[in-house]
């Protein structure tokens, strides 16, 4: 596997790079918005109607999509119509399906119900998944190792831009429009998301590798793969344990819908939105690995402040305050990853490569938003975030242990 070139800054933001931005960032949107939707509304409805917090964990499982997309990466690298392209083929399809699936719901009668909003949910999931692996891909071929910083401070932050849509907006105005309006727009946004790709041109393709170059292997045959996947499964694994249970903990301090729509959705992944481009903005400045281990650390942190938040009786300006710094620094440690991930991918079999990294992050985030749950009915919400934190503290240290020495730092 080839190593990226040393990176000592950004690169200069040129009416091209600006093209590209635009382009990657509004496909990044359409997938954070019915997911900001789904991922507050799911559980809000869930305890409202009581179930228990170990079931409501077990919903993350409906984000299967996300973890096994691999599976079929290598399907979207090398199968499309040619009179589209490798990328704009796959995402066209996957755009239209998902505005489909919108415009059902708000077509339905039903669309409040628990297992509608389910298997919508996991519907949407494998779309916005497959979606994933082209946009993936696209934005590999697309940028030079330069412009990776911003671009990753961007992806992350267009996907919480969609997350406040679709989780603060539109979900606060859920009791005053009515959910079927509130599909209706997201089926709306998502068709227009589309615009940039469907007007845009791919770059050419990438010539195959030599058949003995490392490149010309599966990304998991390559030398040093399995390390960067431990790095990888580790880092995000303290900070999705805590943060999932952390929309029940604000049911339970007994907000309400719109509390938290404004709270977590529109304040929180607001913050998030800063936190990315922050992070995207100093990942070129300080290196790959001294900002994988600096955000790392204030992740944990920002974990850590929801210990206090179960302890102590916080204020409204407290609540904001904290609800705000955790997806601030998620949003920074992300955008640091996904920069890393995309340095490690080979242009040639970009959306395989990617797609096999940002897998082993979704697979690993699954498994801790799955026993988030059992952890806080069992210990209480105080004890799984302290157990969280800790978490997050391991993968610090094992982000700098195992960070390649012969990459870009």
């Amino acid at each position: 596997m080839t190593g990226a070139p040393s990176i000592a800054g950004a690169a200069p933001m040129t009416r091209a790079t600006l093209r590209k931005l635009v382009l990657l960032g509004a496909l990044y949107f359409a997938q954070g918005l019915p997911y900001g939707f789904f991922a507050l509304a799911v559980p809000i409805v869930l305890r409202t109607r009581g179930w228990q917090l170990d079931d409501i964990g077990l919903t993350a499982l409906l984000l299967a999509p996300w973890a096994f997309k691999f599976a079929w990466a290598p399907l979207v690298d090398r199968v499309w119509w040619p009179r589209l392209g490798r990328r704009r083929t796959w995402i066209l399809a996957m755009q239209l399906a998902g505005a489909l699936v919108l415009a059902a719901l708000a077509l339905a009668d039903r669309g409040d119900n628990v297992s509608v909003m389910l298997v919508a949910t996991f519907g949407l999931s494998l779309v916005a998944a497959t979606q994933d692996i082209a946009t993936d891909g696209l934005a590999v071929e697309l940028l030079a190792p330069a412009e990776r910083g911003v671009a990753n401070g961007l992806q992350v932050a267009a996907y919480r831009i969609g997350m406040v849509v679709g989780g603060g907006v539109l979900l606060g105005l859920r009791d005053a429009v009515g959910q079927r309006a509130v599909f209706a727009i997201m089926a709306a946004l998502t068709a227009l998301a589309s615009i940039p790709v469907l007007v845009a041109h791919e770059p050419p393709l990438a010539p195959a590798p030599p058949a003995d170059a490392p490149a010309a292997h599966h990304f998991l045959r390559r030398p040093g793969a399995w390390r960067l996947l431990a790095l990888i499964l580790v880092y995000k694994v303290g900070e999705t344990f805590g943060s999932s249970m952390i929309p029940t903990f604000l049911v339970d301090r007994g907000l309400g819908v719109s509390d938290i729509a404004w709270l977590r959705g529109t304040a929180g992944s607001a913050a998030g939105v800063l936190g990315a481009m922050a992070g995207g903005a100093l990942v070129g400045r300080i290196g790959r690995r001294r900002s994988l281990v600096a955000f790392g650390i204030v992740q944990a942190g920002a974990i850590a402040s929801y210990a206090y938040l179960a302890l102590a009786t916080p204020s409204t300006l407290e609540l904001y305050a904290w609800c705000s710094f955790e997806p601030f620094a998620s949003g920074a440690a992300t955008a640091a990853l996904f920069t890393c991930m995309m340095d490690w991918s080979e242009r040639f079999s970009s959306g395989t490569d990617y797609t096999v990294q940002a897998s082993a992050v979704v697979i690993a985030q699954i498994g801790a938003a799955a026993v988030s749950g059992f952890s806080a009915r069992a210990f209480g919400y105080a004890a799984h975030f302290e157990l969280a934190t800790g978490l997050c503290a391991v993968a610090v240290l094992l982000a700098y242990a195992l960070f390649p020495r012969d990459r870009a730092r």
